[in-house]
């Protein structure tokens, strides 16, 4: 894992002799369509190295598989693009004008998969049960919920709350009538009961398989069955491609711009919105120390990087541009503020925009070609988790780049546990790494995660997603009033991102490097439906559950 919020690293892979693909994938995955007529079966691999333990509770952090598949949820969010919640087990949902109160319409005429009626009960079940175990209550829901007939359900906040909406919309919903009798803490589910598109059918540790619902309210999906393979790494699933047994993968394979080229039965579909940065200890008054505590230095970097040839040399092309606004571009242009002069980082490297920044903030460069000011040599170690692969490269190809513009960086290789352990305690200068999205495509969650000050803390001690030790009032008081708004409200919200979006520029606590690509390498041949440029429904990763389970159910088998 790449950081603390669980995205998946690659590397770039090799592909074996087909004799050798032959002989593996036989042993652990048998053929493309498991023995069954036509293209009935989709093969599945997510990353899973090592065997399968079974536990589909979908709260449990070592859960294998079933949310959105099997445990529906009230809508579903796109965070591939800003688009309306598609309904699933909720049809409507409507706020009170202050924002304290959410209710929602539930769909009528949906069954659990052993035959029960689904009420709202199960939906009030569900967020008491989870507000009585904190630990796992991800979403931090806090407040009351009621049933108030068999098709509605009303949540009750003591605070504003309009933005803690997708949260409670993308929540798991679980049958009151099994899991009443439970430890939803502690017992592994291994007959999971949902309302979802797929039930399990069987489950090995070397693969488990899921079958289409055929009582499922949207009507049973056209894929039959649906088969997760755990393997021994992205070494054999990009065999898998080659040898045509593997259905999806989402990691990267080699030659990727000419995966049909390669193999003519697979398509590459890449999506960004890992925005890949920089990261900073920046704050001097929380006893962050070092050069980059100078905004001009942080300013210099973002000048100093040649990103068109960090993407060719570190990330096969498949990263994109990168707003300094931290607004995915183009899916969040309507957020973006007269605060933002440059809508997206220079592709090219700007040595001499650099140099004047640094300058004008007192550095001067030294006879070694480095800045210098106060004694102080323009040199930042950047750490990095030893083993990944494309960020190492990364830094290496930022080493020459800000070496021409004056700046010196030193990369530092450590265990994930160190490299976390620097981040959340500020005992760092730079770490490069990537800002993640929120449970619904708005700009919003990111700011929150990190920027808002109240994730902060002292150098030494632990900090939440605000590693970077960020503290701005004008930005937590933003922060402040979007909370008192309605999501789709734009007009009310976007002087308050403009607030954010200039300061968080000014600032840069994070210098913006590139927005990351999820690549998903799977078989057009067999099947049709998967997402698009021109029908962007989900967004392409099989890891990502909600999102994977809507494009299970698009899936048309062909031939």
């Amino acid at each position: 894992m790449s950081s603390n919020h669980g995205m998946r690293r690659r590397t770039a892979l090799s592909l074996m002799g087909t004799a050798a693909i032959g002989a593996t994938l036989a042993a652990c995955s048998g053929d493309g369509d498991g023995g069954g007529s036509g293209n009935s079966m989709m093969v599945v691999y997510t990353g899973q190295a090592g065997d399968y333990q079974v536990n589909f509770n979908p709260f449990s952090p070592s859960r294998i598989g079933g949310l959105g598949t099997i445990y529906e949820t009230l809508f579903f969010h796109n965070k591939a693009q800003v688009a309306d919640p598609v309904p699933l087990l909720g049809t409507e949902f409507a706020w009170n004008e202050d924002g304290t109160e959410l209710t929602v319409t539930l769909r009528e005429g949906v069954k659990w998969s052993d035959g029960e009626a689904f009420t709202a009960e199960d939906v009030a079940f569900t967020f008491e049960m989870l507000q009585a175990n904190p630990s796992i209550n991800g979403s931090g829901w806090e407040g009351t919920v009621a049933a108030t007939d068999d098709t509605h359900v009303v949540f009750t906040f003591t605070a504003p709350a309009f933005v803690k909406g997708p949260d409670l919309m993308n929540t798991a919903i679980v049958p009151q009538h099994i899991w009443k009798d439970l430890n939803p803490v502690e017992d592994v589910i291994e007959n999971p009961i949902g309302t979802g598109a797929f039930t399990l059918k069987e489950f090995k540790p070397q693969a488990y398989m899921l079958e289409a619902n055929p009582d499922y309210w949207g009507g049973e999906p056209k894929l039959k069955q649906v088969r997760w393979d755990a393997l021994g790494g992205n070494q054999s699933a990009a065999d898998g491609v080659a040898a045509g047994t593997i259905d999806w993968i989402t990691s990267p394979i080699p030659d990727i711009q000419n995966t049909n080229e390669n193999f003519p039965s697979y398509e590459a579909f890449t999506q960004w919105q890992n925005q890949m940065v920089l990261a900073t200890s920046s704050n001097p008054e929380l006893g962050s120390t070092g050069p980059q505590t100078d905004p001009a230095v942080r300013h210099a970097l973002y000048y100093a990087i040649n990103r068109e040839q960090l993407n060719s040399l570190a990330f096969m092309e498949t990263a994109s541009e990168i707003s300094p606004a931290f607004t995915l571009t183009p899916s969040q242009d309507q957020y973006l503020t007269p605060a933002v002069d440059e809508l997206s980082a220079p592709m090219g490297a700007q040595p001499d925009t650099a140099a004047q920044i640094l300058e004008a903030a007192g550095w001067v460069l030294g006879e070694d070609g480095i800045y210098a000011k106060d004694g102080e040599r323009l040199s930042l170690t950047v750490e990095v988790v030893t083993g990944w692969t494309d960020y190492i490269t990364a830094i290496d190809v930022m080493i020459s780049q800000a070496k021409e513009a004056g700046i010196e960086l030193v990369a530092a290789q450590s265990s994930w546990n160190e490299w976390t352990e620097k981040k959340v305690s500020g005992n760092f200068q730079l770490a490069i790494d990537s800002l993640w999205q929120g449970p619904a495509p708005d700009p919003y969650y990111l700011y929150s995660y990190f920027f808002d000050s109240a994730s902060g803390a002292p150098v030494g001690e632990s900090a939440g997603n605000n590693y970077s030790r960020y503290a701005s009032p004008e930005v937590d008081e933003a922060l402040d009033a979007l909370t008192n708004l309605p999501l789709d409200d734009v007009a009310a919200r976007l002087p308050h991102f403009e607030a954010i979006q200039e300061a968080i520029i000014r600032d840069m606590p994070y210098v913006p490097i590139l927005t990351g690509g999820t690549t998903s390498v799977w078989n057009t041949a067999k099947f049709s439906g998967w997402p698009s440029e021109d029908d962007l429904y989900a967004f392409p990763a099989n890891w990502s559950a909600l999102d994977a389970a809507e494009i299970l159910k698009r899936i048309e088998p062909q031939g």
